[in-house]
């Protein structure tokens, strides 16, 4: 039931396209057309150098563009795999391994050294249980997890200590929690679609 009203545990999959599809939409822009027409006018008027510079601008704007784009659908399809993984839960009483898309919110999941944190997971049990968190924070110090509940707002990601984040990696220990988020509500769900948008 669960599993139907939130979905599976994976990002959105979202159509890639071509590159030379999302090469010709960097001129799909009123602006750019604007700037051919321009650097068309001085052609004709024969003012050769605006119209090097006006043609080397559109181009310059292409590139950068696709670039980006391009950059950003390979890293959207990166972030996808991290979450392709087994996980171990405890389902009735009774431990067991399942594909990491099938957890849903409630699931309890056990962690242990070695392993990739499935979704976002609040922690119930830390046996000295530390997570390598360097891909979301920037952090390059794995960080050692508590339970303990914080009673203030706006916690910084890595502040948050009682948290596993879908993605990261365990170094060392064991713990147990509880999955609060799966799929794109994750923090890597919410970085895919970041990752995805370029913005003008």
């Amino acid at each position: 039931h669960r599993l139907h009203k939130y979905g599976p545990n994976s990002l959105t999959e979202r159509q890639t396209r071509a590159w030379y599809k999302i090469l010709f939409s960097q001129f799909m822009s009123p602006l750019i057309y604007i700037l051919l027409l321009a650097g068309v006018v001085t052609l004709l008027l024969k003012v050769y150098k605006d119209s090097t510079v006006i043609f080397l601008a559109v181009l310059s704007n292409a590139l950068i563009g696709f670039f980006q784009e391009f950059h950003a659908e390979r890293s959207m399809q990166a972030l996808k795999k991290l979450l392709i993984i087994k996980s171990v839960v405890l389902r009735n009483d009774t431990e067991e391994e399942i594909s990491a898309e099938k957890l849903v919110p409630g699931d309890i999941v056990l962690l242990t050294a070695g392993s990739k944190v499935p979704a976002d997971i609040r922690l119930i049990e830390a046996n000295d249980l530390t997570i390598d968190e360097s891909m979301l924070t920037g952090e390059s110090v794995p960080v050692v997890k508590e339970t303990a509940t914080f009673h203030k707002e706006n916690i910084s990601l890595g502040d948050q200590k009682n948290m596993a984040f879908a993605g990261t990696n365990v170094v060392r220990g064991q713990g147990k929690g509880i999955v609060v988020a799966t799929g794109d509500i994750t923090v890597l769900g919410k970085i895919a679609a970041q990752v995805e948008t370029v913005e003008q």
